[in-house]
């Protein structure tokens, strides 16, 4: 099989048992939506357009936090992981088909969190959804990378959010200026280089990290 063919394949069996178990997409939308409404009722009526982008980006970082939290739990309880290393394949492959599997759940629990967002706060303009693409990418390579790391751990739970929330910093900074920016381009900009520094980094290195 070639490198393409077994990213797509793991990428598949990512989604396939998600759609037999319903484990993880219903916990993010619906976590989501918990987080939307709150911040609606939670925020005065004056806080302005900026204080709701920030709660949208509050939302978006940790309902993929709670989705990357369980993404390598089936391989670690049952074992597969042992059987994907040792499978005659490109190590990379298993992160690039978690990662990918991990932006489709996003997308789609973004897909009924952005129209919540324009309904509750103000509307969306194409500035904000291309921060929020670009962002998920870097969310998703990063947090699938370091979601392996932490899951050999006894304190996975706590120590994924550790690692994870200081590195997606810059994607928030990066989110938040291509919506209130008057030339969102550099903000854009900025997030695409995050997305392709860190996707290099982490296929580049998660042989290493997996092997140990």
């Amino acid at each position: 099989m070639s490198y393409l063919d077994d990213v797509v394949t793991l990428t598949r069996k990512d989604l396939l048992l998600e759609l037999r178990a319903r484990d993880t997409l219903p916990a993010m939308l619906l976590f989501v939506i918990a987080a939307l409404v709150v911040f609606h009722f939670a925020l005065p009526s004056d806080a302005g357009d900026l204080a709701g982008l920030g709660m949208l980006w509050v939302a978006i970082v940790f309902t993929a936090l709670l989705g990357l939290s369980r993404a390598w739990t089936p391989e670690r309880e049952q074992g597969v992981i042992d059987g994907l290393v040792l499978a005659p394949a490109d190590r990379s492959a298993i992160w690039l088909g978690k990662a990918l599997a991990s932006l489709a759940f996003l997308a789609l629990a973004e897909v009924v969190a952005l129209p919540a967002f324009a309904l509750f706060f103000s509307g969306l303009d194409i500035a904000t959804v291309g921060g929020v693409a670009l962002a998920n990418v870097g969310i998703c390579a990063v947090g699938a990378f370091l979601a392996a790391m932490s899951v050999a751990t006894r304190a996975r739970e706590l120590l994924l959010p550790v690692l994870f929330l200081p590195l997606v910093i810059p994607l928030v900074v990066g989110g938040v200026g291509a919506s209130v920016a008057a030339s969102p381009g550099r903000y854009l900009a900025f997030l695409a280089l995050y997305d392709a520094l860190f996707a290099t980094l982490c296929w580049a290195s998660f042989e290493y990290v997996v092997t140990e």
